[in-house]
């Protein structure tokens, strides 16, 4: 019996924790590059016998493509395939997917959150900017029109395993693999689209329908720990009788 209510136990933390990722998923739903997690879980159960429950071993994010849509940000852009903006804050390196940028005083690229677009630097005289496909970063001054940066982008042999640091930001791990830069414009390779924004994947009706499988999964386990507490109930009247 006491298998019986850690199985069931285990379960309802489980699906607990399910809960937890998919609200934050739709909390973020309209966040520009959010990518929606997923929990891993895996069976408890000691050598040589049978399983005794499920335990979360992890998150991971799902880095299926956002609806790109139009923009009205001076410097917004898109990733249209795979592939990661580099972001650095001058000590450590990030990477996303929410290409919505503003020109900082110093004529960087940067974040809603102060992170810096790596390698592009606007400069002051410039009265507007945009990019191509290939990533060149093109500025109109009084002097003309002239290509200031190469925009290069970052990919990972298993992005699954980048860890998210905080709603579209992503940090490098172990598993995930160094990132390895990448020249858009390719043939077969990501393009960059200037004047574009890639929205969140998170897909409110799918994520209401994981709630509502989640919701049933931790009801089943809450009512195996009910079942479980009256067999032990009558397992100790017999006893006692």
């Amino acid at each position: 019996m006491d298998r019986a209510l850690f199985a069931a136990a285990s379960g309802m933390a489980a699906q607990q924790a399910n809960l937890d990722t998919i609200a934050n998923n739709l909390a973020n739903a309209d966040v520009v590059g959010f990518k929606e997690s997923e929990d891993v879980f895996s069976a408890l159960a000691a050598p040589g016998e049978p399983g005794a429950g499920t335990v979360r071993v992890g998150e991971q994010a799902l880095f299926k493509t956002g609806k790109l849509e139009r923009s009205n940000g001076p410097f917004d852009v898109a990733i249209d395939g795979d592939g990661f903006f580099v972001l650095t804050d001058g000590k450590a390196r990030a990477y996303t997917r929410a290409g919505e940028f503003s020109r900082a005083s110093d004529g960087t690229l940067r974040t809603a959150t102060g992170w810096q677009l790596a390698g592009v630097r606007i400069p002051a005289d410039a009265v507007s900017a945009s990019v191509t496909a290939d990533g060149a970063v093109t500025v109109t001054t009084a002097m003309g029109t002239h290509v200031v940066a190469h925009l290069r982008l970052a990919e990972f042999a298993a992005p699954e395993h980048l860890q998210s640091a905080d709603g579209a930001l992503f940090m490098q791990t172990t598993a995930s693999g160094p990132p390895r830069l990448i020249a858009p414009g390719g043939e077969n390779g990501p393009n960059l689209r200037y004047g574009m924004l890639e929205q969140s994947n998170v897909s409110i009706v799918e994520s209401m329908m994981q709630i509502l499988t989640a919701q049933r999964a931790y009801e089943a386990n809450a009512k195996g720990i009910q079942a479980a507490d009256e067999m032990l109930r009558i397992a100790n009247n017999l006893q006692r009788g």
